[in-house]
């Protein structure tokens, strides 16, 4: 069959504008590119980010480093700050034309997409697919070779088996996403390439400094600053030692604080004087990470980052918006990750959300033997002493709860982007007695995802148990509203091969499409559901 010259698609225009277009053109590829043809594409709230923040978000702008301008100018999916892009991360595509000079692909072949592109940084982080490079909530989308592999010569297109649908596929990214929060290691060392400030308020005990430095390694450089000139430093750090504790002074250690900084807050004995202004959006965007001792030794804070963001044996572990579709998946994998003694608690704000968690929670966790306790938090007391809370909701009040409910000890895993320029008001005091630790991670590496299509090759994982509703391009619009209003609880899935799907909850399906709820699995979506659903709704190509 013909590649047709225009497609469907859904883009961003602005911010909180989407368009359907029926009349968007087909890019044909170069020698170098590739032009595929979309399988699958579940939707994200991240897309709802983007769509909010539109060209002030993060991987909107212009990639900076880590690929020829030139190349960029060759690559119209390439689409930065206020020119519309197409969203839609979470991709199973398949090649249908390949530049003469590609060598990682060829025409047939069928892949899972890795959105997260590390290597092409833009100013604040770095490009992705669906977001600056136009993802795959339309017909057809155009990979460039070029810029798609790591410096490690890793490529986006990960080879997908043919045995598994379009949507378990898929559903990979996010997996991925989740596994990454918790994976990802820690810096537990100054880095000797690194850029340290040193921010005092009076006298410090200089020895216990020298000792840190040489227990936990030495920067490249160090800059001294009182408190009262911190305004006139201009550059930003790697790392930050506060010596002080006033909460003036530690609002403006953010500003100073580059991508990935550690932030330690030594309050040598006194109490911060009030709640503090924390850039928790930069912990998930930024991946800064806030560390502190009540005493006067910066290395005591050192000692407590844990390795990873991973459960730990015995933790009690709260899912905070636990029915949502990011939600269910840290339920789950929570529940199955074989850590002896957890609990996991799942709260939710909506009861219908809840139970179709619970319905499939419920049984595994007893399977597994965890002890499993879902809470409306509006009617049940919320749980506290919490080792490890997951937050879902992009809430800095939520965050400034955690740290209120969290037990010594405790990680606070700030999933839900909060936008990287929102701070809010947290009780340092007490997230520094208690030797709290916030983590936030964005994306996934090839190495999480690849970790996670193995475990659904191999039957380990069934990522198609987080899929509530399918639909089609035409009602991809719809989907994102449903997402942004959370009427659905888990993943919604379209089918762009599919012409005029509705969109359809697996609840309704036994009425709507009684052939299709037939290849349900105990309510659960398929690949016989799926294949059913597409034979019956493919759309005649033009």
């Amino acid at each position: 069959m013909g590649i047709p010259k225009k497609q469907r698609a859904v883009q961003l225009t602005g911010p909180n504008q989407l368009k359907f277009n029926t009349e968007k053109e087909v890019y044909l590829p170069n020698d170098y590119q590739i032009l595929c043809k979309v399988e699958a594409v579940g939707l994200c709230f991240s897309d709802l980010k983007l769509l909010k923040q539109f060209d002030s978000h993060v991987r909107k702008g212009k990639i900076v480093s880590g690929a020829e301008q030139a190349v960029l100018n060759e690559y119209p999916a390439y689409k930065t700050e206020k020119t519309p892009t197409v969203p839609g991360h979470e991709a199973v595509v398949r090649a249908v034309k390949v530049g003469s000079r590609v060598t990682r692909a060829k025409v047939g072949d069928r892949f899972l997409v890795q959105a997260d592109m590390r290597w092409l940084k833009t100013e604040k982080s770095n490009g992705a697919f669906g977001y600056n490079i136009e993802g795959a909530l339309q017909e057809y989308t155009l990979i460039d070779e070029r810029i798609s592999c790591s410096p490690e010569g890793e490529f986006i297109l990960i080879p997908a088996p043919e045995d598994k649908s379009a949507s378990a596929v898929a559903l990979c990214e996010p997996w991925a996403c989740v596994e990454d929060s918790y994976i990802s290691k820690e810096r537990k060392q100054i880095s000797p390439q690194s850029k340290m400030l040193v921010v005092t308020e009076d006298e410090f005990n200089s020895a216990n400094f020298t000792k840190m430095l040489e227990k936990f390694g030495k920067p490249e450089k160090i800059s001294d600053a009182k408190a009262e000139s911190l305004e006139n430093i201009n550059e930003k750090f790697d790392d930050i030692v506060y010596f002080g504790a006033k909460a003036e002074t530690i609002e403006k250690l953010f500003d100073k604080a580059k991508a990935h900084a550690l932030i330690n807050i030594v309050l040598c004995g006194k109490k911060i004087d009030r709640e503090v202004e924390t850039a928790v959006g930069l912990v998930h965007y930024g991946g800064i990470r806030i560390i502190g001792t009540t005493g006067d030794n910066p290395a005591d804070a050192m000692k407590h980052i844990p390795p990873t963001g991973e459960i730990r044996t015995n933790d009690k572990v709260n899912v905070i918006g636990a029915g949502g579709p990011m939600g269910v998946m840290h339920a789950i994998r929570n529940i199955c990750q074989g850590i002896k003694g957890i609990t996991v608690y799942a709260g939710d704000l909506d009861d219908n959300r809840l139970l179709s968690l619970t319905k499939i929670a419920a049984n595994l966790a007893k399977e597994k033997g965890v002890k499993y306790i879902p809470y409306n938090p509006t009617k049940e007391k919320a749980p506290v002493n919490i080792d490890y809370a997951a937050l879902m909701a992009p809430v800095p009040a939520l965050a400034a709860q955690c740290v209120k409910d969290a037990a010594k000890g405790g990680i606070i895993n700030i999933f839900a982007g909060i936008p990287a320029m929102v701070k809010g008001k947290i009780d340092l005091n007490a997230y520094i007695e208690k030797k709290l630790y916030f983590i936030g991670t964005s994306g996934s590496t090839i190495e999480d995802i690849k970790k996670v299509l193995a475990k659904v090759e191999a039957g380990k994982l069934d990522t198609n148990l987080s899929v509530a509703a399918v639909a089609s391009l035409e009602s991809a619009i719809e989907g994102i509203r449903a997402v942004e209003n959370q009427s659905i609880a888990g993943k919604i899935i379209i089918y762009p091969q599919c012409g005029n799907l509705l969109l359809t909850t697996l609840e309704q399906m036994q009425k709507e499409m009684p052939d299709v709820a037939s290849k349900l699995d105990n309510g659960l979506w398929t690949k016989e559901a799926e294949n059913t659903l597409i034979e019956k709704f493919t759309r005649k190509q033009i």
